[in-house]
């Protein structure tokens, strides 16, 4: 029987158990982990696949998906026995920009907050370790409150590496999707001064002077100069 090709479908997991068409990339999973980069930018046009290999990348390398080697087998990575043992072995934090498309810079800035508020909502549990200071839960419980200080924002990405850190001992991945469209609508709706400075100062926090980064990923349909949110970024292969 005829695979379904699956238009649209994003997420790896689906894919694969819905046995769908898939052109077998995981050779990206060890082209990616042996570059050696700390930081790289895919920029390439929409519907090149960027989502579903951070997908992909998810699925393989998160602890969350602990018991989900039934994924890989079967595909190219999987005969790799270095990265079959490197498969669920580290903390990742997955984050997609998508869905800023607001024109005003405040109701953007909002939307920055919810998704970080969601994103710590879903590691709530790590609120109560012993591994996090009553500092920590402070900041914690300000990033799940309805009003975020612009530093809070900017570096809650960076703290929550820091936690996962702490947590489970080992540095994290952060995966970035579509870091460029709060980018395209302040240029669009006339807001890119103050959008860039908020963007500029979350990417130096989150990937510059981070130092429970493993590695990380950015996806994106342009490449903005190094003059604006990635001047710090030298760490960054495009």
């Amino acid at each position: 029987m005829a695979r379904t090709v699956a238009i649209g479908l994003q997420d790896f997991e689906k894919i694969i158990k819905n046995d769908c068409f898939y052109v077998d990339k995981t050779a990206f999973i060890k082209e990616w982990w042996e570059a050696g980069d700390d930081v790289t930018l895919i920029a390439r046009p929409r519907r090149f696949g960027k989502t579903l290999n951070l997908s992909m990348l998810d699925y393989f390398f998160s602890l969350e998906h602990e018991g989900r080697a039934d994924l890989f087998e079967g595909l190219y990575i999987w005969e790799d026995k270095i990265y079959q043992a490197l498969q669920v072995s580290y903390p990742v934090i997955s984050v997609s920009f998508d869905r800023i498309k607001e024109a005003v810079y405040d109701a953007a800035r909002d939307k920055i907050c919810e998704i970080l508020r969601d994103i710590y909502v879903k590691y709530r549990l790590i609120r109560e370790s012993d591994a996090l200071a009553d500092a920590d839960r402070d900041f914690f419980d300000r990033i799940l409150a309805d009003k975020i200080r612009d530093s809070d924002v900017t570096s809650a990405l960076h703290q929550l590496s820091s936690f996962l850190y702490r947590y489970y001992g080992k540095k994290v991945i952060i995966l970035l999707d579509e870091y460029d469209t709060p980018m395209h609508e302040a240029f669009v709706h006339g807001y890119w001064k103050e959008m860039v400075m908020l963007i500029r100062s979350m990417f130096n926090s989150t990937f510059k002077t981070n130092p429970y980064l493993e590695k990380a990923v950015m996806t994106g349909i342009t490449r903005v100069s190094k003059e604006s949110i990635f001047s710090d970024l030298n760490n960054l292969r495009l």
